[in-house]
């Protein structure tokens, strides 16, 4: 074989590599081959991401959820294969980022210590622009309230953080809610007088953003971004009860089935229900 290549000047690793149609000569990767093909995996995929009522899950829930098959494959291979048959979310290309006020940690081990709220506006055929609030925790990152109305008022951003006192504390009387505290952008409704003083009667301390810097309230908003792609961008909503009822529906569903990687893959009710004895 040396004398072969010799005389016809081929490399002899071009005569024990095997070949690939369509694209030359390629080397064999060493050693052991996997289980699964490339076409077997990208059709479990497939199935996995259609069994699921979300839109945008990357590649970590579905290496995870491919475990469920008994298919144990690597990140990177996952990554690849969706990205390669176009599987993958599409994201905004974003500019560096400078140097950033806050940069500390805003995931709390415990529920009921800090909540974060935001507001969403979205468009009905019938009622025109409506509000959307939410409020969320910030350990178990569970939805603990939520509320739309046609006029974004202090009262409509209060109501999320009124259902989740009622539901997570179990009553509504002063200082109930002493040691929870409330993170909250600078919009006209977190910083009027009446909002204010109701966080104030129940006990719960104001912790507002820093100027320009949303990623003091970041996993508030990045709910509210998986509430658009899964939801608000996916309706054309005909009125604002319509947008109630489906919104409604999306943070029930969100709640008891969405997978937080940050807690193993639980999902959000999991988390807490995992969390309260430690928080006990």
């Amino acid at each position: 074989m040396r004398m072969i290549c010799e005389v016809y000047r081929v490399a002899r690793s071009t005569v024990y590599s095997s070949p690939k149609s369509g694209r030359g000569w390629v080397r064999v990767k060493p050693g052991p081959r996997t289980l699964w093909s490339d076409e077997e995996v990208v059709s479990a995929i497939r199935e996995e991401l259609l069994g699921r009522p979300f839109h945008s899950e990357g590649h970590r829930k579905v290496q995870y959820l491919l475990r469920g098959r008994g298919m144990r494959i690597g990140k990177n291979r996952v990554l690849r294969l969706m990205r390669e048959n176009r599987l993958l979310v599409p994201q905004r290309n974003r500019g560096p980022h400078g140097d950033r006020s806050h940069s500390g940690e805003i995931a709390t081990a415990r529920p009921n210590e800090l909540w974060g709220t935001d507001a969403a506006r979205f468009w009905t055929r019938q009622d025109g622009w409506c509000w959307f609030f939410g409020a969320i925790d910030h350990a178990s990152e569970d939805i603990v309230g939520w509320h739309v109305a046609k006029k974004g008022d202090r009262w409509a951003a209060l109501e999320p953080v009124v259902q989740g006192v009622r539901e997570h504390v179990g009553n509504y009387a002063p200082n109930v809610a002493l040691g929870l505290g409330l993170r909250h952008d600078w919009g006209p409704q977190y910083t009027a007088d009446r909002f204010l003083g109701e966080l104030r009667w129940l006990g719960i301390a104001s912790s507002p953003a820093f100027v320009g810097e949303p990623e003091c309230n970041g996993v508030m908003e990045r709910w509210i971004r998986t509430l658009k792609e899964e939801c608000i961008y996916m309706h054309d909503f005909d009125s604002l009860e319509e947008a109630r009822q489906i919104i409604g529906a999306f943070v029930t569903c969100y709640n008891g089935q969405w997978l937080l990687e940050r807690h193993g893959y639980l999902t959000p009710t999991e988390a807490r229900q995992s969390l309260v004895p430690e928080a006990a």
